[in-house]
């Protein structure tokens, strides 16, 4: 029966293949996309993404049932919070340029099946959030004519009673759908023109709303005889915080889009803070004017700002509003749809998902047939499909891609570089003289095939050390950990830190209300998980990371990570049951198509014959000594392969 186990090595290997990570090999500048989108095209697409019905919808709902006119609160915590996530997002959208968002943020940091499932999470995510913002520009639009479109629809088609299905067919919906599919299809230039008009058109509005608004407001309304300022409390701003987050979804458009950008090194980082600046602003400022217009209890939730038109008198504003509203929803239509695709491709262009998606336009310079794929079956969803109760699953995949966003920034940050050939400098170019001599005190090595470098006979005297070491400061009292590799404990730290998360956010959500624990267990599960928590960050701190001037890096890591970490699970946690439970469904899927194919047809399978003949390594030390040390491998039916070396050793090595 032992025979039929599988060997431990065989084990080793397959958990590898899972784990193995993409390696950054070529000039990142290079692609077959245009690169032709400037901040500003960028920023845009950004404001596009975030700015859509939220702002005329959402802004409503958060003040009349959740918060009151403490939504304002709200909305600075959410657009906080949600600036922990972009950061991560631009540094590495300018460090990493290349498009897959999250997807390749991931992929290239923490593990291959970890970035499928997680590219994998993101195409529903996608598929679903165009869909439902399709059938709400199409219900938005039918309210304007009195539903004579939805009546029409029934009358002729009749209403359905089938689980999972809309009540009727959504022809609108899926209409709206395959037009903007068409205009996509066209190129990056023309998408971006046409998100100019609309965004354009939409933040019109929005000046107007608040000028307006801003004339009509009355102070008494957020006098105590209306309620007071906040009605619900510090709960329910910390309530209307959690729903608010969602708004400021989209920015993830703009890494998306980086291989695209002229200058992604400068233009990824300043067009997420442009756009989500601008985001939180209007949600502030138009939540100010909304509930200074009119009572906040008076709010009609499904079309907040046009009522309080209404009801002030304005009849014609409230004309205005709804075309803004449409506007601001085309531009969501057009984030989905040009940010799936693009994701799509990377996951194919790796080999994880089917080849005929990697495909692009020698014209448009597009990936097509992604595009009309996805397209068509967005539309399909708009047309038959019951949304509503989809729409929760967006937030449990977005929230998982900022997570491992977030890990990945931390796992990348204390690791030494992996990029091999031209390196960027600023300005997007790669640099003239890619392999520099080491400046006084480095080492200089040579490595046949494997990535993972190690070091021979360091000098621990030196003051330089490589990322992922452990610091000088800290060498006397943890002296252990100064043998593992570069970057060994960081990682292990980080899965703590993730652990210590989840059962921190665990016992502040379930403690009180499922679980019913008594107040000595509750109090001593948080100083415990609290503890690990902190003490993982203490040991990620403890290590060197690196600093680089050349592209964007966000402030106080591990801090700043971390605390996004904890805030996307948290709200992760609060999500309902089912959508868990449809998101494990989901999941299981993915995994199917990824052993099926993906674990294949990896382009990384490609580089593992190399590593395995690895047979030594050379370091290089700068007074011009020569050590090898042979390292031991497998018996192996191939000859080993000796590296060659430059010839830098001096005199006294000959001797020797």
């Amino acid at each position: 029966m032992a025979r039929w186990l599988p060997r431990s090595t065989d084990v080793a290997r397959f958990f590898q293949k899972l784990n193995r990570v993409k390696t950054l090999e070529d000039d990142m500048m290079e692609t077959s996309f245009n690169r032709c989108l400037s901040t500003i095209d960028l920023t845009l697409l950004g404001i596009g993404g975030m700015v859509g019905s939220g702002l005329y919808v959402l802004t409503g709902t958060v003040a009349k049932e959740i918060a009151g006119p403490a939504v304002i609160l709200s909305f600075i915590i959410a657009g906080f919070a949600s600036l922990l996530a972009a950061l991560c997002y631009a540094e590495f959208g300018a460090r990493v340029p290349k498009t897959g968002s999250a997807y390749m943020f991931t992929y290239v940091s923490v593990g291959e099946i970890w970035a499928f499932l997680i590219g994998w999470n993101v195409l529903l995510e996608y598929m679903i959030g165009g869909a439902a913002v399709a059938r709400a520009w199409s219900g938005y639009l039918d309210s304007i004519f009195n539903h004579k479109i939805k009546n029409f629809t029934e009358a002729h088609m009749g209403a359905w009673q089938v689980p999972f299905l809309a009540r009727y067919p959504d022809f609108l919906a899926a209409a709206i759908l395959l037009v903007a599919t068409a205009f996509i299809s066209f190129g990056a230039k023309v998408s971006s023109w046409l998100n100019h008009v609309f965004s354009t058109i939409s933040m019109g509005v929005i000046l107007f709303i608040l000028v307006m608004g801003f004339i009509l407001a009355q102070p008494k309304n957020w006098s105590a005889q209306e309620g007071g300022f906040a009605p619900y409390g510090l709960s329910g701003v910390m309530a209307g915080t959690a729903t608010c987050f969602y708004a400021f979804v989209g920015f993830d458009v703009i890494a998306a889009s980086s291989e695209e950008a002229r200058n992604p090194q400068r233009a990824v980082p300043r067009a997420i803070a442009f756009s989500l600046g601008l985001a939180t602003g209007a949600y502030i400022l138009v939540s100010v004017v909304l509930t200074l217009m009119v009572p906040w209890h008076s709010l009609d939730p499904d079309s907040a700002l046009a009522d309080a038109f209404y009801r002030r008198g304005y009849t014609w504003a409230g004309f205005l509003v709804a075309a803004g509203s449409i506007c601001a929803m085309n531009t969501v239509l057009l984030s989905n749809l040009f940010s799936l695709p693009r994701i799509v491709y990377a996951m194919a262009e790796d080999g994880l998902f089917f080849q005929v998606f990697s495909r692009v336009h020698p014209r448009t310079q597009v990936p097509v047939v992604g595009i009309v794929v996805f397209g068509l079956l967005m539309a399909l969803l708009a047309l038959v499909f019951d949304l509503e109760a989809l729409v929760q699953f967006l937030s449990i995949g977005t929230l998982l891609a900022y997570t491992f966003v977030a890990a990945s920034v931390i796992v990348l940050r204390f690791q030494q570089q992996k990029v091999v050939g031209p390196a960027l400098v600023a300005g997007g170019q790669p640099s003239a003289e890619p392999h520099e001599s080491p400046a006084a005190g480095e080492l200089k090595e040579y490595e046949s095939f494997s990535d993972k470098l190690q070091l021979v006979d360091r000098d621990k005297s030196k003051e330089h050390r490589e990322p992922g070491q452990l610091k000088a400061a800290f060498e006397p009292y943890m002296e252990f950990l100064s043998d593992f590799y570069p970057g060994e404990v960081v990682t292990v730290a980080v899965v703590t830190l993730m652990v210590s998360a989840i059962c921190l956010c665990s016992v502040l959500v379930f403690g009180n209300t499922h679980l019913h624990l008594p107040t000595w267990s509750y109090s001593l599960l948080l100083v415990l998980f609290s503890l690990g928590f902190f003490l993982s960050l203490l040991l990620i701190w403890a290590h060197e990371q690196q600093h680089s001037t050349q592209t964007f890096q966000i402030p106080l890591v591990p801090l700043s990570p971390a605390l996004s970490i904890v805030l996307n699970i948290y709200l992760m946690l609060k999500l309902s049951y089912m959508t868990w439970l449809r998101f494990a469904i989901w999941l299981l899927l993915g995994l199917l198509v990824y052993f099926g194919y993906g674990i294949r047809h990896s382009k990384e399978n490609l580089r593992e014959p190399r590593v395995q003949r690895l047979s030594a390594r050379y370091v290089v030390f700068p007074s011009g000594s020569l050590e090898e040390r042979v390292q031991a491998v497998q018996p192996s039916a191939e000859p080993a392969t000796h590296t060659e070396l430059p010839d830098t050793h001096t005199e006294e090595d000959g001797k020797r």
